[in-house]
């Protein structure tokens, strides 16, 4: 499995670019993404049946609807020892490349080691080496062309921390 990373300050771009990265790499195979999010938010309608199991105290409450299966779980970035927003993001790397997806898409991560996509004027302070492009905005990047030109670049979970 592949791990691609986009990088940049906010409003940059970054998922802008990943509108357009995800269908070009999707012919190529499956895709994932993984956003950082520095913040809580509510994923979930409050009154739902699946809300009402999560604030009962359920670990892991799965929906399943006619088109769309989601999961939620009490395990975010963390407060015990293996906390922090790596550690989270290696776990979820594990499992999709147990799932057998091809590629994900990580957006933020900055700190990452894993082939990553610079949006924006300026690096991000922290961020990890292998950049392999960094381009003004969004639309600097041909999707189609990259993406068939990715694999080479292209960097394994197993090493992805």
């Amino acid at each position: 499995m592949n791990v691609l990373g986009i990088v940049g300050h906010s409003d940059s771009g970054k998922t802008t670019l990943l509108e357009r990265l995800i269908p070009a790499f999707g012919a190529h195979g499956r895709v994932a993404t993984v956003k950082s999010i520095h913040h809580d938010i509510e994923v979930d309608t409050p009154g739902t049946d699946t809300h009402r199991h999560a604030t009962a105290g359920a670990d892991t409450v799965v929906g399943i609807t006619p088109s769309r299966t989601f999961e939620i779980s009490r395990q975010g970035k963390g407060d015990d020892e293996s906390a922090g927003e790596l550690p989270a993001l290696r776990r979820q790397l594990r499992r999709f490349e147990r799932r057998g997806y091809d590629l994900v898409l990580v957006e933020g991560f900055r700190q990452a080691r894993c082939p990553k996509i610079v949006v924006g004027e300026t690096v991000p302070d922290g961020t990890a080496p292998q950049i392999i492009a960094h381009v003004d905005g969004p639309d600097a990047i041909d999707p189609d062309a990259f993406a068939a030109s990715f694999g080479a670049a292209a960097k394994t979970v197993s090493s992805a921390d």
